[in-house]
């Protein structure tokens, strides 16, 4: 319970300015409420829509944990999410045969993200420059790469609008109700969560990561692989939300084309914290922030509240959340600055 309650906090608070919000702008706030979760789980369609949404946020959230456990502040999750999607795009449209090809560009797009974080790696232990600075910076970069791509050798054949042919058949994943948008990369993603959790709390390899995030010297003084233990943590993070972006390509969208993240990589951060750095908490984190998502459209739609205001909601909401997480970002800044390189 202790690790839900910040996630039933914020929904608290997102449901309270919602009404408030709805008030001031001359609507019902019961309206506002009721299109609210009727918009994100008032129907079939509804979860699914909700859960294609918790997808991409549940894996660039648990890459963000992981890193933060590790003393690791990767905030560059979304560029690793779009060289992710680019990579699992390249092996979805490439001729050849498609049995498999799902697995492949799964494969692709963990390792474009895993190689992508890795750079921000070589800087920090090579450079002791801040990952901070060198993931944000790769952020932008991985966006233009993937705008130079659907506008160039990756660009649909009829050379209409900035996007990538459509992936083959066999590259699309499996969606086990027959007209549901649901894909096994919902599964994927939830079971991924898990057993980075697991990952950090009963393996030997995470209590060297928690070490090296919470007290590197000392981890130092205990014969632990410091700089080994930062890479792995690089890599493992990267490869996470290069994951994300690849189960985004082949599970919904079907192709690659410019804005395919709507912020994925920075929400994560938000939903790693909520979440307290912890598997439950961040699942949890996850459907809410999916769910705010999904209802905020119903929200216009039937309450009629702006889409402006829906977005301060949802801004307000992330402030509350901050305020809330403070004391724990704190902690991950502590773990970040004991475990800076020694050169």
């Amino acid at each position: 319970m202790r690790v839900l309650a910040p996630a039933l906090v914020a929904l608290g608070v997102a449901t309270a300015l919602a009404a408030v919000v709805a008030y001031v702008g001359g609507g019902s706030a019961g309206d506002a409420i009721r299109a609210l979760v009727v918009g994100s789980v008032g129907s079939s369609s509804n979860v699914a829509a909700t859960l294609l949404r918790a997808t991409p946020l549940l894996l660039t959230g648990a890459a963000v944990m992981l890193a933060f456990k590790s003393g690791v502040f990767n905030i560059g999750a979304e560029g690793q999410f779009l060289v992710g999607a680019l990579a699992a795009t390249v092996v979805g449209t490439a001729p050849g045969p498609q049995f498999g090809r799902w697995l492949l560009a799964l494969m692709a797009g963990a390792l474009a993200g895993a190689i992508w974080a890795a750079i921000a790696a070589g800087f920090r232990i090579g450079r002791a420059v801040s990952e901070v600075i060198t993931t944000i910076l790769l952020n932008f970069v991985a966006l233009y790469l993937v705008s130079y791509a659907v506008d160039g050798p990756l660009q649909e054949a009829a050379r209409q609008y900035p996007q990538s042919d459509l992936l083959v058949d066999g590259a699309m994943l499996w969606r086990p109700i027959a007209g549901s948008r649901l894909h096994i990369g919902v599964a994927l993603a939830l079971i991924a969560a898990v057993l980075v959790g697991v990952l950090l709390s009963r393996t030997a390899l995470g209590l060297r990561l928690r070490a090296a995030g919470s007290n590197a010297p000392a981890a130092r003084l205990a014969g632990f692989p410091v700089l080994r233990d930062l890479t792995v943590a690089f890599a493992l993070s990267g490869a996470i939300a290069g994951l994300a972006g690849a189960v985004e390509v082949t599970g919904v969208t079907g192709r690659l084309y410019e804005r395919i993240s709507p912020g994925y990589g920075y929400t994560a951060i938000a939903v790693a914290l909520l979440g307290g750095l912890r598997s439950g908490g961040v699942i949890a984190a996850a459907l809410f922030f999916a769910a705010l998502s999904a209802g905020a459209g119903a929200m216009e739609r039937s309450a009629g509240v702006s889409s402006v205001l829906v977005l301060a909601v949802q801004g307000a909401t992330l402030l509350v959340i901050a305020m809330l997480n403070v004391s724990l970002l704190r902690r991950v800044g502590r773990g970040d600055a004991s475990g800076s390189v020694e050169r």
